[in-house]
């Protein structure tokens, strides 16, 4: 009588379903920071987004992306960006593409320039604030306008 071998280990498949987990968070997104006790005097640009914690004297120019002014953050300087998010101090006048917002503990003395404009209940604005219409609604503007008057060419060359 045959009996099966007690240390057989049991045949295993070897070709396994492959499982590829579901991605839920998205990769952290590329920031620089200035630390709490860095001071930065002259021009600073670049293209990624900027949190600051320190100091920054002169002027920001980061066209596509957010500048970030922390709590500790005292920014005098001319700001130019996508997005700018004020949590701390900032004296001189911001231009965004897109948005300002000023958070309940931040304050900002300057000329804004902005497509939307948020400032929380707490927060400190002297300023002048303009704003203007995003370039993505000047477009559909401006192809309502165009595609409107193409009826009135047709129903004039309709009735000739």
């Amino acid at each position: 009588m045959l009996q099966p071998a007690q240390n057989q280990a049991p045949k295993i498949p070897t070709t396994l379903p492959t499982y590829t987990p579901m991605k839920t968070v998205s990769p952290p997104l590329e920031q620089a920071t200035i630390g709490r006790s860095l001071v930065i005097k002259g021009e600073v640009t670049g293209a990624e987004a900027l949190y600051i914690d320190g100091r920054v004297e002169g002027t920001i120019d980061l066209a596509d992306n957010r500048v970030t002014i922390g709590r500790n953050g005292s920014v005098t300087a001319d700001i130019s960006a996508r997005e700018v998010v004020i949590m701390g101090s900032v004296k001189g006048n911001i231009e965004c593409t897109d948005r300002l917002d000023i958070r309940a503990e931040g304050s900002l003395v300057g000329d804004v320039i902005a497509a939307r404009i948020s400032v929380e209940d707490g927060a400190m604005l002297k300023s002048s604030v303009e704003v203007q219409v995003g370039a993505h609604k000047q477009d559909k503007t401006s192809k309502q306008t165009s595609e409107s008057e193409k009826p009135k060419v047709a129903a004039a060359t309709a009735g000739a």
